[in-house]
């Protein structure tokens, strides 16, 4: 697969990037219909104010939404958790008329919806913030890990039930450093916007976007939250900017998020699935970035890659169902999640409430390499969180 990413970027935009000998793509969320029809159909300096109302009134009625899945990694007990929580709880609601068309299951056991799911997954990695803001050792260690703990035999095993019990495969495409300087801060609207101009300017070509997630990985003390705004902290380019509006500390890494992932509809019939995720440290103030669990902190990283790819793989338009509202509609397009709305990464975290390290593990590999930091999914065959096991289930 050929990519010239980096390379195409620099000769539209006159940039810098070293690139490790790598290269870039990306896309972004298509707005709510009606909010789109409005906002095209103001234009000139009369439509300036009405623009701002526009988006004011559209904002306000996407809080006013109760109903979203959980597809975030949070670390327990933290008040990121209790928001997203909150916010998933009225899928109860919404499930059980489905429901009943299912075998009886424990609680929190997921239940297959009918949506779209990635049999045979293929992902790549975007690093932000320029070569200055990575140590090339931490790249290695994170792609290989997470590519490694992605094609293991007993860790798919798990996740084979979900398929039922046929083989799943994941490829891993070289990734890419995107040009430009640390931001501060990072939204869910900068991660959209970053990947739509990334398929504008052609630099995703050679994927199959239906089975595809573009991971996008915040660099060291980078703030991460799910505000829908851009805040102009990055360019579609990779370029730093000066501007940044206020984190939201319900929903920031600074109280527990740790990633999430999500799609985007950059033109009709094209879905483009992606996944964020912080540099999840302990910052120099003493307090956490992120969901710190291991001694180091690009294992974290490949420990909520490998929540976030897994739960992709397994509910990949999700974010279809989080714009979709408390309507039943919206239930259409989950994969696998449980009447509260989890994916398969999220109830072995608050089962394991402060003490990570009962679901988060370095296991050992199948075939013999050594070890990788990952975090045990949920497992309806023993409705619970399950580690590697040497067959899928029967």
């Amino acid at each position: 697969m050929q990519l010239q990413v980096l390379e195409h970027i620099a000769a539209r935009n006159d940039m810098d990037g070293p690139n490790i000998g790598h290269s870039n793509r990306g896309s972004l969320m298509a707005k709510a219909k009606s909010r789109k029809s409005v906002t095209k159909a103001i234009s000139g300096n009369a439509g300036k104010s009405s623009k701002k109302a526009v988006k004011k009134a559209a904002k306000a009625v996407r809080r006013a939404v109760k109903f979203r899945p959980m597809n975030v990694v949070t670390s327990p007990g933290s008040q990121a958790e209790k928001h997203y929580r909150a916010l998933a709880a009225p899928m109860a609601a919404v499930v059980a008329p489905t429901a009943s068309k299912f075998a009886p299951t424990p609680e929190h056991n997921l239940i297959n919806h009918g949506g779209n799911t990635i049999q045979d997954l293929v992902y790549t990695n975007f690093y932000i913030g320029g070569a200055s803001s990575w140590a090339a050792s931490d790249i290695k260690n994170i792609d290989d890990a997470l590519a490694a703990a992605m094609a293991d035999t007993n860790l798919n095993n798990v996740m084979m039930q979900y398929f039922k019990n046929k083989p799943i495969t994941t490829t891993f495409e070289p990734s890419h450093i995107l040009p430009g300087a640390r931001p501060s801060r990072f939204s869910q609207g900068d991660v959209e916007q970053l990947v739509k101009s990334l398929f504008q300017q052609g630099a995703l070509q050679g994927f199959e976007f239906d089975s595809t997630v573009f991971n996008f990985l915040l660099p060291s003390e980078t703030i991460l939250t799910t505000d829908e705004d851009p805040t102009a902290a990055i360019s579609p380019v990779g370029n730093a900017a000066t501007v940044a509006i206020p984190v939201e500390d319900e929903a920031s890494s600074l109280q527990g998020l740790g990633g999430y992932h999500g799609s985007i509809h950059p033109m009709n019939k094209v879905t483009i699935y992606y996944a964020v995720g912080v540099f999840s440290e302990t910052l120099p103030n003493g307090s956490d970035n992120g969901i710190v669990a291991f001694d180091r902190p690009w294992k974290n990283i490949v420990a909520t890659f490998y929540h976030e790819l897994n739960e992709a793989r397994t509910d990949p338009d999700v974010e279809d169902a989080i714009r979709a509202g408390s309507s039943p509609n919206g239930v259409k397009f989950l994969g696998w999640t449980s009447a509260q709305g989890e994916e398969c990464g999220d109830f072995p975290i608050t089962e394991a409430g402060a003490n990570l390290s009962r679901v988060m593990k370095e296991v050992n590999l199948a075939n013999g390499t050594g070890t990788v930091p990952i975090q045990f999914q949920y497992s309806n065959a023993v409705a619970g969180p399950e580690g590697p096991i040497q067959a899928p289930h029967a």
